[in-house]
């Protein structure tokens, strides 16, 4: 791991990026890959291709450490852990946008530490009210999970004012390698049915049927296993 790593901070600093954010790039793909156990080349693909991306996808005239907005993306099974790290960077979510993705910007002048939790509402329950006490604001909703926030001045006071906050991360889709897994079982999910439904004719009513019903089972399927994801991690 730290080879592939070590060979993209060289090449991006060989394409002019800054030393400090070759550094926090590095370092926070290296925490993203501990996290989710991927081997770096299979998850982003050969080290010079990646490189090449990371460096089209910079604009040469924007330091990173002058980000204040960035929209980014995590699966149900990493997005805690990403809140958990990049409020610890200073970055307050604003909102989910309609693609699932976070809103988030970070006070240039006075950048201090968030925190966040999930919740799952389902049956008409209100976490909010439960939560507001606790100096806890909604910032998101994505289909059955609310998103809070508080700043984290709430739990350790001064401390949570950064001096020197890292630039901003590289990427900006954090998903894990069980996402990947679970996408896959539904796609078989759908396929199968259909396979196994209309094997003479796969373009006669048989086949559609099947699609329908692995489709339903899918759907069903990947709503059960985030849902009781969700209740185990909460």
């Amino acid at each position: 791991m730290s080879g592939y790593l070590d060979e993209l901070g060289t090449l991006l600093r060989a394409g002019g990026v800054p030393a400090a954010q070759v550094e926090a790039t590095v370092a926070d793909l290296a925490a993203y890959v501990a996290e989710t156990g991927a081997d770096p080349e299979e998850e982003f693909g050969p080290v010079g291709d990646f490189a090449g991306q990371l460096l089209a996808a910079r604009a040469p005239e924007t330091d990173a450490t002058d980000a204040t907005e960035w929209r980014w993306t995590a699966d149900i099974f990493t997005d805690r852990q990403m809140l958990a790290r990049l409020g610890d960077q200073g970055w307050e979510i604003d909102r989910v946008d309609h693609l699932g993705r976070f809103v988030s910007h970070r006070d240039p002048e006075r950048p201090q530490r968030w925190e966040y939790r999930r919740e799952l509402s389902i049956g008409g329950s209100t976490p909010a009210a439960r939560l507001a006490p606790e100096g806890w604001e909604p910032c998101g909703t994505w289909m059955y999970w609310r998103y809070f926030k508080r700043p984290r001045a709430a739990s350790v006071g001064p401390a949570a004012q950064l001096d020197s906050p890292p630039p901003a991360p590289g990427r900006n889709v954090f998903f894990s390698r069980r996402f990947y897994l679970v996408l896959a079982v539904a796609l078989l999910a759908m396929v199968i049915p259909g396979i196994l439904w209309g094997p003479s004719d796969s373009g006669g009513p048989g086949f559609f049927a099947g699609m329908a019903v692995g489709g339903c089972v899918a759907i069903a399927a990947l709503a059960v296993m985030w849902l009781w994801t969700a209740r185990r991690r909460q």
